[in-house]
C-alpha cells in the first residue's frame, strides 16, 4: 500500500490474500479461491449446522444482506431455499460479481441486487427469513437497517443477524479497530454495544428470541476447535476468578461447552467479541 492512502474493501482481501503467513486467517474468514471452495466449505461449517436449527424446517423464500462473496446464500440455496442476495459492492472477489460467479460455476440459483441495506429495492413483507452475517455492525445507520430488515420479512418471519462485534462503551472502540487486521487498510471497520443492537431490532418491531453471546454458540466463535475454544474460556474465566486457583481453573478447560460458555459469555468483556441474535417479526392485529 504506497504511502498512507486507504484500500477499498477488495483491495484490503487482495492484500491479505497476498500475505503468505496470513493464510489461515484468509482461510477463516472464507476469502480463498475459488469462492466455490470456501463455499462448499461454509455450507459443511459447524457455524452454519448450529444456524440450522433455528431455521424452519420447511425452506421458504430467503433475502441474505450484505452477502459478501455469497458463501451463506449458497448454503441457503443448497438446503432448498428460495435465495435473493443484497449486496452493494460490484467486486467480483468479495461481493455481488463473486456471488454471480458462485452461482454460475455451482449450478445454484441465486438472484444478486446490488443495493446497500438501508434503502432495498425489493418488495415489502416477502421473506420467510432475513438474515445478515458479519453485516450489523457495518451500518451507516443502524436503526434504518433494522427497519428494512423488518420491512422486508413477512408477519412472523425470521430475522437473524449473525457475528456482530461488540463493544462496551464508546472507549473500547479504538482498541478493537486497532486490533483488527485490516482496518489500518481500508478503515471500514466499527463495532456497537450490545444495547444499541437490541434497541434497534426491537424498534423496528422486532421480538428477539434469543441473543448468543460470544462464548454461548458455535456460531459466533467457529472456526475454533472446541478444545481451542474450551481453554480460551478457562484462560477468560480464571483471569476473572483468579480466587479459584489454579487447579481448578484448570478444570475448567475439562467441563464441556455449554456448562461454561454462559458464564464465560457474562465475564467477556474484549473489545470486538461477537454477538448473534434471532428474531422475529411482529404478526399486529389487523384493528
Amino acid at each position: 500500500m504506497a504511502g498512507n492512502k486507504l484500500l477499498d474493501w477488495e483491495g484490503a482481501v487482495n492484500w491479505l490474500l497476498d500475505q503468505p503467513d496470513q493464510a489461515e486467517l484468509a482461510r477463516a474468514a472464507y476469502f480463498d479461491q475459488p469462492t466455490s471452495v470456501p463455499a462448499r466449505r461454509y455450507h459443511g461449517s459447524a457455524e452454519f449446522a448450529e444456524l440450522r436449527r433455528y431455521l424452519p424446517k420447511q425452506p421458504g423464500r430467503a433475502l441474505d444482506l450484505g452477502a459478501g462473496n455469497g458463501i451463506l446464500s449458497f448454503a441457503l440455496a443448497v438446503d432448498g431455499w428460495q435465495v435473493t442476495a443484497v449486496e452493494p459492492d460490484p467486486s467480483a472477489l468479495i461481493g455481488a460479481g463473486a456471488i454471480r460467479a458462485l452461482a454460475k460455476d455451482t449450478g445454484t440459483a441465486i438472484d444478486v441486487v446490488e443495493a446497500f441495506g438501508e434503502a432495498i429495492p425489493l418488495e415489502a413483507a416477502n421473506y420467510d427469513l432475513v438474515i445478515a452475517r458479519q453485516v450489523l455492525h457495518h451500518a451507516n445507520d443502524l436503526g434504518q437497517f433494522c427497519r428494512e430488515m423488518a420491512r422486508l420479512a413477512r408477519p412472523g418471519g425470521l430475522v437473524i443477524t449473525l457475528r456482530d462485534h461488540v463493544i462496551s462503551s464508546p472507549k473500547q472502540l479504538p482498541a478493537f479497530l486497532a486490533k483488527h487486521p485490516l482496518h489500518h487498510l481500508y478503515g471500514g471497520e466499527n463495532a456497537f454495544e450490545a444495547g444499541q443492537y437490541r434497541d434497534a431490532l426491537t424498534g423496528a418491531g422486532l421480538r428477539i428470541s434469543k441473543e448468543l453471546g460470544s462464548f454461548a454458540s458455535v456460531i459466533n466463535y467457529d472456526p475454533m476447535r472446541p478444545d481451542q475454544v474450551r481453554a480460551a474460556i478457562a484462560d477468560r474465566v480464571g483471569s476473572k476468578l483468579s480466587f479459584l486457583g489454579p487447579p481448578l481453573r484448570a478444570g475448567l478447560s475439562l467441563l464441556p461447552l455449554q456448562a461454561i460458555g454462559a458464564v464465560a459469555t457474562l465475564l467477556d468483556k474484549r473489545p470486538g467479541r461477537l454477538v448473534s441474535f434471532i428474531c422475529e417479526k411482529e404478526v399486529r392485529d389487523a384493528g
